[in-house]
């Protein structure tokens, strides 16, 4: 029996967090890539498959048809590749030059290839500042020359878990597809509701509390720039509010997100599987890596629910227009 349900295709997939979001929305994962073995050990662990490893080595005429491509591609400088090199690789894809030795080319020749209805990619915020705003507008017009009309947007991830965390979000639907008019909108995100507390455990294990060296130091790493005016320094989260951004140097010091143990006792860590929760992961999820791994991989990934309500609305949005083209067949009864 043939599945009516779209399939979509997981690029730098990191530890599954998209995939996650799309399969709750309903998709089926055809195909997925990470080149970090860590990753792809975590991936395989939790979804039983293994990403096929660097994206700059697959051909894209290999890549299964798909109906949503998802991918939250690394931001690199871009630069135009000079002719001998578009030679070298025995690809002439015209404006796609520009994006020539950057890993955002290895999305647009894939998009280019397998013409996705759809595709959401992310990234940090930062993006549309990126090389004096040069690298979003390549992007972009990358994008819509391809033939895709866009949807773009910063999202906070508080709204769904207790993180500051803003990314962008790039939308494209495939212009001879649904000309331009494809009934979709960014969800509505409501009042942020979850708290620190919500994710912490009540018992941890103490090898998460800060050493008296480490917090000594970041005390006095944090007077010497408040000193110079600076805003540097570490992050106690309020247990009743929100914290700052997990980031991927999380393993180093712990110092952004800090959880206060009282005046008897230095602060600690977040545990991985706060961690996980801090994004939004299920208590399913397996973390079958050490530490210092898990820690990179839950900062480097996304907030799952964000991810989901974007991925619902993408969904609704293609079915939508399906329906109302086979309205639009049906024969008139007079």
């Amino acid at each position: 029996m043939k599945s009516n349900k779209l399939k979509f295709i997981d690029l730098f997939a990191g530890i599954g967090g998209m995939r996650l979001a799309f399969e709750k929305a309903g998709g089926k994962c055809v195909f997925s890539s990470e080149w970090d073995k860590y990753a792809q050990k975590t991936y395989l662990n939790n979804f039983g498959e293994l990403p096929e490893g660097d994206i700059t080595n697959i051909d894209e005429k290999s890549v299964p048809d798909h109906d949503i491509l998802v991918a939250g591609f690394p931001c690199q400088p871009f630069s135009i590749a000079g002719v001998s090199k578009k030679n070298s690789l025995g690809r002439d894809h015209g404006f796609l030059d520009k994006t020539q030795g950057t890993l955002f080319f290895d999305v647009a020749r894939i998009i280019k290839e397998k013409r996705p209805r759809a595709f959401l990619l992310e990234n940090v915020k930062n993006l549309k500042s990126h090389d004096k705003g040069r690298t979003f507008k390549v992007i972009c017009e990358t994008l819509e020359k391809l033939g895709y009309s866009l949807h773009v947007k910063v999202l906070d991830g508080k709204h769904f878990v207790p993180q500051h965390r803003e990314r962008i979000f790039i939308i494209g639907f495939d212009t001879n597809v649904y000309g331009g008019w494809e009934r979709f909108d960014f969800p509505e995100l409501e009042k942020p509701l979850k708290r620190m507390n919500d994710v912490l455990d009540d018992r941890v294990d103490d090898k998460y509390t800060l050493s008296n060296k480490l917090w000594n130091y970041l005390q006095e790493y944090a007077a010497k720039h408040k000193a110079k005016g600076n805003g540097f320094g570490f992050g106690l989260a309020d247990p009743e509010g929100i914290c700052r951004t997990l980031s991927a140097r999380y393993y180093k010091d712990g110092s952004e997100i800090l959880i206060s143990q009282g005046d008897d006792k230095n602060p600690r860590r977040l545990t991985p599987r706060e961690c996980a929760r801090l994004q939004g992961y299920p208590e399913s999820f397996k973390i079958v890596v050490s530490d210092t791994q898990a820690y990179k991989q839950f900062g480097n990934s996304v907030v799952v629910p964000l991810i989901e309500a974007i991925a619902k609305q993408m969904v609704q949005a293609m079915n939508i227009h399906q329906h109302e083209k086979s309205y639009e067949k049906e024969p008139v009864v007079i």
